[in-house]
């Protein structure tokens, strides 16, 4: 099944192009079916790029998703025309009132900030809080994971010393091999990371009571989630597209920093050769697993009916 976004939305053309089907309002009004509501909270400056990528992402699933966008304030954005913002984004104010399926808040170039020095740290907290009332299943990605566990755990933010930047092995915990999350993943994966945040196995292990789900020798807890698994963090982003740690890289070289060359993303390390995508078929087996076991199953049918007591840990 199709996502429902706006049809003047870029990314409905975008992925109309890559041969995803996207459902125009009115035909999907006609079809009688209750689609999963998700809010897609968008914290990264390019907005329109990093909406579409989401966007890729929640296509590749038989389910119907009807996608809403959240900004978190009304400030001025300078890598996103107001007219955007305007047209396709949503207040907080304006559907607090509201239930949805699914919540996805996505990563911020903030990894060297401190959380009380955000400036939408108190915005966020609300946001976050409200969602333990309004919706079934939260995913928080990258820089969104750390706020989450210092939201949801208290947990202090820790920062590497180094940029981590590029794409990694991961190895699946086969303990937990029977979590619905990991259905149908190999044994070991490659996934991009772009971020600061540390995140050990052994310090989530011993101060949360999180299913570590998949960890890489380099790159620390990749993915983990409640028991319940109405919280679930992928500290990478396997929404990525095949140019975006390129793009960074560019960046941070035109400006000065003289970054690290992301690790095993070009053709033998070397940036003048066209990079490779090597985590797209993980990318869109999470998305479909998270839309599948952690939403659909666990959602009411009528979100007017939504209880947070429904939920238990050992579901």
């Amino acid at each position: 099944m199709p996502i429902k976004i706006p049809d003047q939305l870029p990314a409905a053309s975008i992925l109309r192009q890559e041969n995803i089907f996207v459902m125009s309002a009115t035909r999907a009004e006609s079809q009688n079916i209750r689609p999963l509501k998700v809010l897609l909270l968008n914290l990264m400056p390019k907005k329109i790029e990093t909406e579409t990528q989401f966007m890729r992402m929640l296509s590749n699933s038989p389910l119907q998703v009807d996608v809403e966008l959240l900004r978190i304030d009304d400030r001025p954005s300078k890598n996103t025309p107001t007219e955007h913002l305007d047209t396709f984004y949503r207040q907080f104010q304006s559907i607090r009132d509201r239930n949805f399926d699914g919540l996805i808040v996505t990563g911020a170039p903030l990894g060297l900030v401190q959380f009380e020095d955000v400036i939408y740290w108190d915005h966020l907290q609300d946001i976050m809080t409200w969602a333990k009332q309004h919706v079934t299943s939260t995913l928080y990605v990258c820089w969104a994971a750390q706020a989450g566990l210092k939201l949801l755990y208290n947990l202090p933010k820790k920062t590497r010393k180094n940029k981590l930047s590029g794409v990694y092995w991961h190895s699946i915990n086969k303990g937990l091999i029977q979590n619905p999350i990991l259905r149908g993943f190999d044994d070991s994966f490659l996934a991009p990371h772009s971020r600061y945040a540390d995140f050990s196995p052994e310090y989530l292990a011993d101060n949360t009571d999180l299913d570590i789900l998949a960890t890489s020798e380099t790159a620390g807890v990749y993915l983990a989630a409640t028991k319940d698994k109405r919280n679930v963090f992928v500290t990478g982003h396997p929404e990525y597209d095949s140019h975006t740690l390129h793009q960074e890289y560019a960046r941070d070289v035109s400006e000065g920093m003289e970054p690290v060359v992301p690790i095993n993303y070009y053709p033998n390390d070397d940036p003048s050769k066209e990079p490779y995508v090597s985590w797209r078929s993980h990318g869109h087996l999470l998305f479909c697993n998270w839309l599948n076991y952690c939403v659909y199953q666990q959602t009411p049918y009528d979100l007017d009916h939504f209880s947070e007591s429904a939920f238990t840990k050992d579901d």
